[in-house]
């Protein structure tokens, strides 16, 4: 049984009119990785024709449903309600994190209020997410990431005998001419490296990451198809990688270095 204590207590809330019940289950999956969800709530109104297959996905994964009338057609009430809600929540000083599922730029402001208030953000939406929602939280997920992640799952799991070579060789993994050909990314990775570098060249890849992710909150290794940070370096083959073993706790610090160094 987890520790309630030892990990953040998530408060998911579900903009269904601007989300995806499709990507549902691979959303709750990817949060509880990060700690315990205690409250998950979707709002919209379930009247409308436009929600009516939620039905299922919300009953199988236990979230609540709040219903939101719209008061002015073709207008989304729900967003009020939501916010609303979160502010509640906030109050009750029970959670650590809120997961904000949605695309709508509309959220933007609640992010920010909830960080201040010192409360870890998720974002949860698609890639055409306005860029002040993604950087008002301190993590934005992509859905299209975790779709692609879910495919690649099923492939494995209805194949067995090819798992290793299907975990290697996705074929939504950047080449590494792609990814030495985006400056952006590269100049991205280098400046995490140089602020964190000693007198050597070597820095923690750690506290790199850290850094990329506070700076850029919808950063993710896997939107380039890699799994992991270090994966992600190691294909550019611009950087040096360093796994050193740690005496005390007898595991494998990572550092690295860029070559031009």
């Amino acid at each position: 049984m987890k520790d309630l204590d030892a990990v953040k207590k998530i408060a998911v809330l579900i903009d269904a009119e601007n989300a995806q019940y499709a990507v549902l289950g691979a959303v709750l999956s990817e949060l509880s990785k990060h700690g315990h969800i205690i409250v998950k709530k979707a709002y919209g109104d379930w009247s409308s024709n436009h929600l009516k297959n939620w039905k299922l996905p919300l009953n199988e994964l236990a979230i609540n449903p709040v219903q939101q009338f719209s008061y002015t057609q073709g207008k989304n009430s729900s967003d009020a309600a939501m916010i609303i809600d979160a502010m509640d929540l906030l109050y009750s000083k029970r959670f650590d994190a809120f997961a904000l599922i949605s695309s709508d730029s509309d959220f933007t402001k609640l992010a920010s209020r909830l960080k201040e208030s010192q409360i870890y953000v998720f974002g949860v939406g698609e890639k055409k997410t306005p860029l002040a929602f993604r950087n008002a939280c301190d993590d934005f997920i992509f859905t299209e990431v975790l779709k692609d992640i879910e495919e690649d799952d099923e492939n494995i799991e209805e194949n067995e005998e090819v798992t290793s070579i299907r975990k290697d060789t996705s074929k939504r993994k950047e080449s590494r001419q792609q990814l030495c050909g985006n400056t952006k990314l590269i100049k991205l990775l280098r400046n995490a490296i140089q602020e964190y570098a000693d007198d050597d060249g070597w820095a923690a890849l750690g506290s790199c990451g850290e850094l990329i992710k506070r700076q850029h909150p919808d950063f993710d290794s896997r939107t380039y198809g890699y799994r992991t940070l270090t994966s992600l370096i190691e294909a550019t083959q611009l950087f040096e990688i360093d796994r050193r073993k740690s005496e005390k706790s007898k595991t494998h610090n990572i550092y690295v270095k860029d070559k031009r160094a």
